[in-house]
């Protein structure tokens, strides 16, 4: 997918795809995630990077993942079952999401860096740095991690 609009393509045969085998939830989200890869595109007047294909895929994840909490405390279990059915399918298109374990690990190993680049063990305020440290080789490894679940990981990793 290293080629400009390769993940556009790609999306767009599996419409296809999916429009033949009449899924129609399918169909829509895959609708939804090329629609708004296109338009941010359109709003950068230029062929979206692999990176920005990923931010863009990761923020419709983060929308869903609220809507999901609004329709649960909303009692609207159907609504919260549909936007959960579209992350699986955004998902897809995104590396593969680092487990808490992994994460936590990562998080040690920042610390443990930082500690011994310091010679003493990072506080609260030093929080900011090893969250930049940890998104940077997450991102360095292939994976991604959400950055809420980043700042919770690092926070307990300092307080403990």
């Amino acid at each position: 997918m290293s080629e400009a609009g390769a993940l556009e393509a790609k999306i767009s045969q599996l419409t296809i795809v999916a429009m033949k085998a009449h899924d129609a939830e399918r169909t829509g989200t895959l609708r939804l995630i090329k629609t708004a890869l296109k338009n941010k595109s359109i709003d950068k007047r230029a062929p979206l990077t692999e990176a920005e294909e990923q931010q863009a895929l990761a923020t419709m994840i983060k929308q869903r993942r609220d809507s999901i909490e609004q329709f649960t405390k909303g009692n609207r279990p159907e609504l919260a079952a549909k936007e959960a059915a579209e992350i699986v399918v955004i998902e897809e298109f995104l590396p593969k999401a680092l487990d808490e374990a992994g994460l936590k690990a990562l998080v040690a190993e920042v610390i443990e860096a930082q500690t011994a680049a310091a010679g003493a063990k990072p506080g609260p305020k030093e929080m900011g740095t090893i969250i930049k440290a940890v998104q940077a080789k997450i991102q360095a490894t292939g994976l991604r991690a959400e950055g809420r679940l980043v700042s919770e990981a690092v926070k307990a990793a300092l307080a403990g």
